[in-house]
């Protein structure tokens, strides 16, 4: 697990309540930090198996919940038309068990999930740990296939979706 060097306190709001976000959020136009997380069937991936792949790479709280289900099956539907250059990532605390059940239930196979219960490792590296609920918070990140950061959102409200719109539109050009 990575050392926790920067805390942004009011970062985001659950319900309204703020909350703290742990680790520094990487900006537009540096490269990704490289991270650790667990697939489905408990194997380490890091971000740079992906290389050479335009990703979107959306963190949520826990798929088993309403928003985070609606986002995932969003995205879904939407990474086929990307092309097969583009790998759609959904990341979150649960659990890879938990991941793979809710992935078969909801029909959901062009997005691949991630677990970082294990370490928090994608959850420091990019500053969407949530300290005060051991969470991700809702982010959407479009890297391009030289690893560079081309769109950031980190949704203010916990409870609120993404900007869809403009998570593809970044993802489509980020693929030029």
């Amino acid at each position: 697990m990575r050392n926790i060097m920067a805390e942004t306190k009011n970062a985001i709001t659950f319900k309204g309540n703020p909350l703290t976000l742990a680790g520094s959020t990487p900006k537009a136009g540096e490269t990704a930090p490289d991270f650790e997380a667990l697939g489905n069937d408990l194997s380490p991936i890091k971000l740079s198996a992906f290389k050479g792949k335009t990703l979107v790479i959306c963190s949520v709280p826990s798929l088993d919940t309403p928003v985070c289900d609606t986002e995932v099956r969003k995205f879904n539907e939407q990474a086929t038309s990307l092309g097969d250059d583009v790998a759609v990532l959904a990341i979150s605390m649960d659990l890879p068990f938990a991941q793979n059940r809710w992935c078969r239930a909801a029909g959901v196979k062009n997005v691949q999930t991630l677990s970082d219960h294990n370490q928090a490792d994608f959850g420091n590296a990019f500053g969407v740990l949530i300290i005060e609920l051991r969470l991700l918070a809702r982010a959407v990140f479009v890297v391009d296939k030289k690893g560079v950061i081309r769109y950031i959102e980190i949704v203010d409200e916990l409870t609120n979706e993404p900007d869809y719109e403009a998570a593809l539109k970044a993802a489509r050009e980020a693929r030029k």
